[in-house]
């Protein structure tokens, strides 16, 4: 009932929203007689604060027009290359007519970043795309709202997210040969199972993968979001946080773990931070600084914007990851598409290199626990793993805004073109399962990426360092 409860308190909250919205435009348009106010600035801020509290944020857009290469500006077309029930494989394609900049960008590696389905949406990682994009080829997963998807859909458990994650790898192997696979947060666990799984058959794996501040084993330094899952039952998550969407919504009828109870739950993580952000945006809205105020805006549209996550995968990700932990105690069983029951082995992985990074200051996934990935990668040569924490960084930190961009990318960058040389790959067999969803139509041609010298990885903890118009078919 909470959920329904939820929905008619904001349909009834609606039209006061829509109000609040018209006020903040009547008292802040100077032109307008309640805008000749003496206080009309301070009800416009006050009007506008109450509508940015009381809107519905929809989904944002990654809105990546265009990037710069060397001084030139590249136009960036965005496509689904895969349309699944509860995914999108998106590309983000490279167009340019400039020859020298296009040969270039055809020779770049190509990357597929596995967004996390924790809350947020895909565009959380819109700094990150943006980076990638100036060096590499790059896909992403966008996963889709749980109450957006019909009942006859089917259901969508933690075994179909690492199914998903190997249809979307084999993929890209088709288009370039291999790829490499960059994961944030939680789907860290999944990918690994998912690249452990293909080495296990035998399969071509990723040139590469980098774990970026996820839970593979999340007993080493627990956070509070560790010590919730792992203090509560399963029972207690089953009978507290699980609803059924609403009629209103296409998913009707779904069990889900709604978005609004999971925001509800990362501003209760910092309070007082956010009541002074909101504060602020009120100060800055009376004292006339916009760009200050844009800054709050974008920030919270991205952080208010939440997705419901489907009730079956976020319990086995609580019971799996959290409690059991079966990918460090080597007692995970994950369910093939054709129904095939096989073991988790990461110490089966051979040929792909891997490279972990967290953050100093990371306070949801604690230090160590994705470096753990490290030891358990077994039968990796040392030459072929490194890790990397970065100093100051906080969870965010490691994927988007300056330390992303001066301090962890050209990490990233060196690591991935050090290991874009395909090494002898092991019984290398070709993929046994169907795509579900038919691809977007693309171009035939297969770009070959000139190779590069590998140059061994350091193992140890290293510190923190530092549109234009396509006018051909030209791209990458």
């Amino acid at each position: 009932m909470l959920y329904q409860v939820y929905e008619t308190q904001r349909t009834l909250m609606e039209p006061f929203v829509d109000f609040a919205q018209a006020a903040a435009k009547l008292y802040g348009n100077p032109l307008s007689p309640m805008g000749q106010n003496p206080f009309a600035q301070r009800m416009a801020a006050g009007y506008s604060l109450i509508y940015r509290l009381g809107k519905d944020y929809e989904k944002p857009a990654f809105d990546i027009q265009t990037i710069d290469v060397d001084g030139t500006n590249i136009a960036i077309h965005e496509r689904v290359e895969i349309d699944k029930p509860f995914c999108e494989l998106r590309r983000f394609k490279r167009f340019s007519d400039d020859t020298a900049t296009l040969a270039k960008l055809k020779g770049q590696p190509a990357v597929l970043i596995v967004a996390p389905l924790s809350g947020h949406y895909a565009t959380l990682l819109r700094d990150t795309v943006k980076t990638m994009l100036k060096d590499h080829k790059v896909y992403i997963t966008d996963w889709k709202n749980a109450r957006t998807v019909p009942l006859s859909d089917g259901e969508f458990h933690l075994d179909d997210y690492v199914n998903y994650v190997q249809e979307f790898i084999r993929h890209l192997q088709e288009i370039y040969g291999n790829c490499h696979v960059i994961s944030v947060c939680q789907p860290t666990v999944p990918v690994f199972a998912a690249i452990s799984l293909m080495a296990s058959r035998g399969e071509t794996t990723p040139l590469s993968m980098t774990m970026m501040g996820g839970p593979i084993d999340a007993r080493k330094s627990p956070t509070a979001v560790n010590n919730l899952a792992m203090n509560k039952s399963y029972e207690w998550f089953e009978n507290n946080v699980i609803y059924r969407v609403p009629s209103n919504f296409a998913g009707a009828g779904r069990r889900v773990y709604p978005g609004f109870l999971q925001h509800t739950g990362f501003v209760a993580m910092n309070p007082d931070h956010h009541a002074k952000s909101h504060f602020d945006y009120f100060k800055h809205l009376v004292a006339g600084d916009d760009a200050s105020a844009e800054v709050h805006r974008k920030f919270y549209d991205e952080y208010n914007a939440v997705l419901d996550m489907d009730a079956d995968y976020y319990l086995e990700t609580i019971k799996t990851v959290f409690q059991e932990f079966q990918l460090v105690n080597g007692t995970w069983d994950v369910k093939s598409v054709d129904g095939k029951v096989e073991r988790v082995k990461p110490g089966d992985i051979k040929t792909t290199a891997v490279m972990t990074v967290e953050g100093e200051l990371d306070d949801i996934s604690g230090s160590g626990q994705t470096r753990a990935a490290l030891d358990m990668c077994s039968s990796v040569p040392a030459g072929q793993k490194t890790h990397f924490e970065v100093k100051g960084a906080g969870h965010y930190g490691i994927f988007s805004g300056r330390r992303w961009r001066e301090l962890v990318y050209p990490e990233i960058k060196a690591f991935i073109l050090a290991h874009n040389q395909a090494p002898a790959q092991v019984n290398r067999a070709q993929p046994a399962i169907k795509k579900v969803a038919k691809p977007a139509t693309r171009a035939t041609v297969k770009p070959t990426a000139k190779p590069v010298a590998s140059a061994p990885a350091k193992t140890a903890v290293r510190p923190a360092g530092k549109r234009a118009t396509a006018k051909t078919a030209s791209s990458s």
